[in-house]
């Protein structure tokens, strides 16, 4: 098998973000064999009676000595894996008013988790640093690790109609951020390790931009957010607290772009309309509460 432990330990996650999201959107079953048929019709298909046949051994000479058996030899063990050390991270507390630019002054060319060894460069941020909403998502995606920003790929151009076409307000209004820095592998949900090597990097943001709401944006951001695992089509839409700010948790763009059903777009677009009013409805913000 090619790839070392942190190859296998990427499909593994990725797989089972798969299967939580089937089972999450109510898939029990499917079929691996018929998915194979369908996607690669060109391979043969060994039919039962044969498929565990062993191949022949011609029988020796007359008189002649079989030959010795081939002895194996044990395959190269694979390249270890280079991991970053652990960087101590800076504390939770920021503060009564950081600014951004402090905030992302010491996260600096971070080198605190695995994610930096696939990224292009991180992606920390965008928006008004003084915004009414805040939105949290996951993490950069192939586009965003590209351009440097949050946001900007199918996912991101559908959460920016929603907000300058549904709600009326410019993209640069509100501020929008993910848990995580840099792109995971193949798109996968942030690992714990990861998001908590990021996690006082959100909280600086928060504390920075001073949100009256914050909206996240799918299941990782509000389990981070609400401090356990959540499942998001049933969490989105009821009101939520983090540090004293309202929360709305809603469906990610990304969800909603592979189930593009009336349904979700209207219950996203039901939680977005809530979280701005309240925002326009909230007294100025005084500074993000400790835990």
């Amino acid at each position: 098998m090619s790839g070392g432990p942190s190859e296998f330990s990427d499909l593994v996650a990725s797989a089972r973000v798969i299967v939580e999201e089937l089972l999450e959107e109510g898939v029990e079953r499917f079929d691996l064999r018929e998915t194979a048929a369908e996607e690669h019709p060109e391979r043969p298909t060994a039919s039962p009676a044969h498929a565990h046949a062993e191949p022949k051994t011609p029988l020796p000479e007359s008189g002649s000595r079989p030959a010795p058996p081939h002895k194996a030899t044990s395959p190269p063990a694979p390249a270890p894996v280079s991991t970053p050390a652990p960087v101590s991270l800076p504390p939770a507390d920021w503060g009564a008013n950081p600014s951004l630019a402090e905030v992302e002054g010491v996260l600096g060319d971070c080198q605190r988790c695995a994610l930096c060894q696939g990224r292009t460069q991180i992606v920390f941020g965008d928006g008004n640093p003084e915004a009414d909403l805040l939105f949290v998502g996951e993490g950069p995606g192939q586009h965003e690790d590209l351009q440097g920003l949050p946001f900007v790929g199918k996912a991101g151009q559908l959460l920016t109609k929603m907000i300058e076409s549904g709600l009326g307000i410019p993209r640069k209004s509100v501020y929008i951020c993910n848990i995580v820095k840099c792109r995971p592998p193949n798109n996968r949900d942030p690992l714990p390790e990861e998001v908590a090597a990021c996690r006082s990097f959100l909280d600086g943001q928060i504390a920075a931009v001073r949100p009256k709401v914050i909206v996240s944006l799918g299941r990782p951001a509000a389990s981070l957010l609400l401090g356990r695992k959540v499942a998001i089509s049933r969490e989105r839409g009821r009101w939520q607290s983090y540090r004293g700010i309202p929360l709305m948790p809603t469906l990610h763009p990304a969800f909603v772009l592979r189930q593009y059903s009336e349904e979700n777009r209207r219950a996203v677009w039901e939680d977005l309309k809530a979280a701005h009013a309240k925002a326009q409805a909230q007294p100025p913000a005084e500074g993000v509460a400790e835990d």
